[in-house]
């Protein structure tokens, strides 16, 4: 394990620096303007020196030559701050344009993978992964980077001219280079493991945060407030206790070498005047020399932060590798083994052929189960929560493969089917239909421009939508926040609908759409059902039974096995589970079929 962790580091920054390579040529010049800013800094001391040991003591006769040095100076300082300008410039726009492209790649990456990845990565944790993570990459190229680079040479050539101003002094002022580097390693694998125990809480954090807004309704509900809040409370003390403790290593960490800084000045100060006292150098050397020593700190403590930096750079990039090299459990066919399937000339039969499913290994949740559905098909699901209703639907929509038999469309196995096509053949309405923040417009032809506005009007009027879009301030232009919050549940479902009929699926299933509406919205979005099935393979998850009353034939589960199907009718007549179930769903103090919906179903 241990050898594997610097081995995963290797390739992270392999990958990280492969980003790099298109913009090479920006880092070229960034490094050359560097170069260049460092040397007109550093010529101005000796330009000091020159003025006072060789210029001051001409008197009147060296004013010219002042003049000229002073001149000189003020060339190098603007020298220095054009190309320091010209460097941070290159730099930048090289690192804004590898993060943008990584923040694409890693968005494309995380959608594209299996609904079982969003099973095991929390919410909250992807969006750290998008936005902190990568920023945090920012940083290295704009500002780890060029340190290495600026204050690495800098300090090489501040070096070079203390030994080229006194070698002896330069000498003593060399025993400060192992000091640093025992306490460089002191402190770096604390400051790492600081700073991974400080991003790993921050995830939590915010994942919570995450999933206590998307859930608001349900603790209003159940008067929750106080008790998330005490939860909330406890993940942010220990956040904070965590961040703390990583502010306290980094700040002992860069005190430290001002303390050592400080105490190279002293030194410089002592032995060097010791030496002009005794007349070994002039009093120019002793300035230029201190200047240097304060400025071979000034990359020493660049380095240092950076070197902080460098640590949270490190685990975002093995937390972004991580979720790199997650590959997909469900993948598209290879070319030679793809079926060409036009959605255009789907008939719609689908066939469940002795499947068995699990979400975790050793725990099935779908047994042997064997079910054919023909063409057009209007078909309902019944059973408690458990018995695998939306598992099955989830299969035929290849959230999730089988781990044993086959799902397949008209005849054909849907894993040789690309997902691209699969899914333009089958389309899903769930309970809690999703509208992005958009305009109701981009909302039912999910921002597809080529879609024209006339087909989505067409479509809404198809479902019974039209009236209620009609009613809003700017009808198919009002802007919807997330989630559609300000449509109620009934009008998103209709939005849903029409959504369905503009992408033309011939495979419908319906997740428990009609559930949680009062009945005057289940009628209408009832009637929008019912449209929407017309000339379709349709699979209805039922949660009151009497919306699958009139299905050609019902499908009933429990503990994922299919224990009876036929029409309401024969079921009632053979008094078997789902007349308990009918009894149950009529009865005042019956149980709801699926009151609360768990990960297994």
């Amino acid at each position: 394990m241990a050898e594997e962790k610097p081995l995963h580091r290797r390739r992270a920054l392999r990958a990280l620096l492969g980003y790099a390579r298109p913009h090479r040529r920006k880092f070229l010049l960034g490094i050359l303007c560097t170069f260049l800013a460092i040397a007109a800094d550093l010529l101005q001391p000796v330009i000091v020196k020159t003025a006072i040991d060789d210029t001051i003591p001409l008197g009147e006769s060296g004013i010219p030559i002042l003049i000229g040095l002073g001149a000189a100076y003020a060339l190098l300082a603007i020298v220095a701050f054009v190309f320091s300008y010209w460097q941070s410039n290159l730099l930048q726009r090289a690192g804004q344009a590898i993060v943008a492209q990584l923040r694409k790649d890693l968005f494309r990456h995380i959608t594209n993978q299996s609904m079982s990845f969003f099973d095991r990565h929390p919410i909250g944790s992807l969006v750290t992964n998008e936005s902190n993570d990568t920023e945090t990459i920012n940083q290295f190229f704009t500002q780890v980077l060029l340190s290495l680079v600026r204050d690495g040479f800098m300090l090489v050539m501040i070096i070079g001219f203390m030994f080229w101003l006194d070698a002896e002094l330069a000498l003593y002022a060399m025993i400060l280079i192992p000091i640093i580097g025992a306490i460089a390693l002191l402190f770096r694998r604390a400051l790492r493991n600081a700073y991974h125990r400080s991003r790993a809480q921050l995830s939590r954090l915010i994942a919570f945060t995450a999933e206590n807004l998307s859930g608001m309704s349900l603790i209003q509900a159940f008067h929750q407030e106080e008790e998330q809040y005490r939860r909330f409370t406890d993940t942010n003390r220990t956040y904070l206790k965590e961040n703390l403790r990583e502010v306290r290593a980094t700040i002992l960490f860069n005190r430290s070498f001002e303390l050592l800084g400080n105490a190279a000045v002293a030194a410089a100060v002592w032995l060097g005047g010791y030496a002009v006292l005794h007349q070994k150098f002039e009093f120019g050397v002793l300035y230029a020399f201190i200047t240097y020593i304060r400025q071979f700190f000034q990359p020493i403590n660049q380095l240092t932060q950076q070197w902080n930096t460098l640590q949270s750079t490190m685990v975002s990039m093995e937390r972004l590798w991580r979720i790199f090299s997650a590959e997909p459990e469900v993948r598209d066919p290879e070319p030679e083994t793809a079926v060409a399937l036009s959605p255009e000339r789907v008939k719609g039969r689908i066939d469940f052929n002795q499947i068995r499913f699990s979400y975790l290994k050793g725990t099935e949740v779908l047994h042997d189960l064997d079910l054919h559905i023909r063409p057009g098909e209007f078909v309902g699901i019944v059973g408690v929560t458990g018995a695998g209703k939306s598992s099955l639907v989830s299969l035929l929509a290849r959230f999730y493969d089988v781990d044993h038999g086959s799902v397949e469309i008209d005849g054909v196995d849907i894993r040789r089917i690309p997902q691209g096509t699969l899914h333009r053949i089958v389309g899903l309405v769930q309970q809690e239909p999703f509208l992005f923040s958009g305009t109701i417009l981009d909302n039912v032809r999910l921002f597809r421009e080529e879609i024209g506005r006339e087909r989505v009007i067409e479509a809404c009027r198809f479902v019974g939508a039209d009236e209620m879009i009609a009613r809003l301030p700017d009808g198919y232009e009002t802007r919807l926040s997330e989630r559609g919050s300000g449509l109620s549940a009934g009008e998103r479902q209709l939005i849903s609908f029409a959504r369905i009929i503009v992408f033309q699926p011939k495979i419908l299933i319906l997740d428990e759409a009609t559930a949680n509406l009062d009945s005057h919205t289940e009628r209408l979005v009832q009637q929008a059902l019912d449209r929407a099935a017309r000339g379709r393979t349709t699979l209805v998850i039922a949660h009151r039974l009497s919306t699958i009353r009139h299905a050609d034939r019902i499908i009933v589960m429990r503990d994922g096995r299919i224990v009876e199907q036929g029409n309401h009718e024969s079921l009632l007549a053979a008094n078997g589970y789902y007349a308990e179930l009918y009894r149950h769903s009529r009865s005042p103090h019956g149980l709801e079929l699926t009151a609360v919906k768990g990960k297994e179903d």
